[in-house]
């Protein structure tokens, strides 16, 4: 007797996992290449591995400086790989479907869905066009803003391909840069004084991080807030609240000994770059320990859902912070606006929260205690990794292959997010009509 074979499917989850894994891959394949090196003989696996990954996971880690290792085509593979990485994977992925004529069947719709966070698959594939021309757009914008400027300091043809470089990985949220780490253009530490560098770089920061959907309310429904979605009215105030109060405290805090002008544009640089683009306008390593630690929580909460960003999201904390009201107040139901939070969003957030602070700690630890290095700049390190940021303190580049790849498991998970990767190994959904009986448990 014969029996038919079972058929797997992959799962959305899969699908998307396994995608940002190629792209690594292949990308990693490309730099080892001796043309994407300015020096001979090519780049080692765990290098190109590394790079690749944090290109890709738009985080912006590096253990080679981008400017003077990397040749002219391997800066342009670093930036594909960062525009896919900030677009994600199954967005250009339908993109080049759509271009080719293909038809996009249910299949692709859902994984789309589940890529962008939208709330439904009918109108994936005009949302999927919205997000495409905006990207461009946006882009577009920025690299002319900047050109004038970078054009003056580096030439024309330097000056427009920083331009075009600068723009797509400030709106990706990648934070890799092309000033070279061992001159005076050491990431944006050059332009702390600059408006239009830091104006636009901001810009493009927090337009890629709020969100399409949330783009897609302001475009659609625009001063009609009201009719926003929940998501987006809760995206653009827990925004708002984690720029302006860090802002406030770098401004009296951290750099009281600046001009008021550069005063004004580093502090508000210094709050919106750890959500989660990467750059940086001031030395770090000056920071007091109570400003890193600013930074740290910024990085860990990253940008916002179905973003260019990582991170656990603005509203994972969002979501945590009305759970934890209502319990203060003695409330039955958590909610914003007037609208009631499902069960399941705030058991996903606090799996999340739980996650993302295991993870950031272990890493910290275990890097310490392998390199012999001090906690705190470990546990920078680990928070900038998973948050997808490209912030360090310096340590990158001398840590060993234990610690480097602890690193690209963290930009990964942070990348990919946590409960995609655990969907996606758990991919059956066990219901059951049945409950188990209950008991009380204290807790607190």
């Amino acid at each position: 007797m014969e029996f038919p074979l079972k058929k797997h499917h992959l799962t959305t989850s899969q699908i998307i996992i396994i995608g940002f894994a190629l792209v690594i891959l292949i990308g990693s394949m490309i730099l080892m290449l001796p043309i994407s090196s300015r020096g001979e003989g090519g780049t080692s696996f765990s290098d190109a591995l590394f790079t690749a990954t944090s290109a890709v996971c738009v985080t912006g880690l590096v253990v080679h400086d981008t400017a003077t290792y990397w040749s002219g085509f391997g800066q342009a593979v670093i930036l594909v790989l960062i525009q896919i990485g900030g677009m994600g994977v199954v967005t250009v992925a339908v993109f080049i479907a759509m271009v080719s004529g293909r038809k996009i069947g249910l299949m692709q719709r859902s994984t789309m869905q589940e890529a962008i966070a939208a709330p439904q698959v009918g109108g994936i594939v005009r949302l999927t066009g919205f997000i495409l021309k905006m990207t461009f757009l946006i882009e577009c914008i920025g690299m002319l803003l900047m050109m004038p400027v970078f054009i003056s300091h580096f030439g024309v043809g330097k000056g427009i391909w920083y331009s075009v470089f600068h723009s797509i990985s400030a709106f990706c949220n990648a934070g890799f840069d092309l000033m070279g780490v061992k001159s005076n253009f050491s990431s944006l530490t050059f332009f702390v004084s600059q408006p239009v560098i830091n104006l636009t770089i901001m810009l493009l920061i927090i337009i890629g991080g709020i969100g399409f959907l949330t783009w897609d309310d302001i475009i659609t429904k625009r001063h009609h807030i009201k009719k926003y979605r929940m998501q987006s009215k809760v995206i653009l105030v827990t925004s708002a609240v984690l720029i302006v109060f860090p802002a406030v405290y770098f401004f009296f805090g951290e750099l009281a000994g600046y001009p008021m002008g550069k005063r004004i544009l580093a502090s508000l640089f210094q709050a919106v770059t750890p959500r989660t683009a990467g750059f940086n306008t001031v030395d770090l390593t000056l920071m007091t320990g109570a400003g890193q630690a600013i930074i740290i929580f910024l990085m860990l909460i990253g940008g916002s859902p179905g973003s260019t960003a990582g991170g656990m999201k603005t509203t994972t904390l969002a979501v945590m912070l009305a759970s934890a009201r209502s319990v203060f107040h003695r409330k039955n139901q958590a909610g914003f606006f007037g609208r009631r939070i499902s069960e399941d969003a705030i058991r996903n957030a606090a799996a999340i929260l739980l996650m993302y602070l295991v993870l950031f700690l272990a890493g910290g630890i275990i890097i310490s205690r392998v390199e012999a290095l001090p906690l705190s700049d470990c546990l920078f390190e680990t928070a900038s990794a998973i948050g997808t940021v490209g912030l360090t303190l310096g340590i990158t580049t001398s840590l060993g292959q234990v610690s480097r790849a602890i690193l690209i498991f963290l930009m990964y998970m942070g990348r990919v997010g946590g409960l995609t990767l655990i969907f996606a190994a758990t991919s059956t959904t066990k219901s059951y009509t049945s409950k188990l009986p209950q008991e009380k448990i204290t807790v607190g």
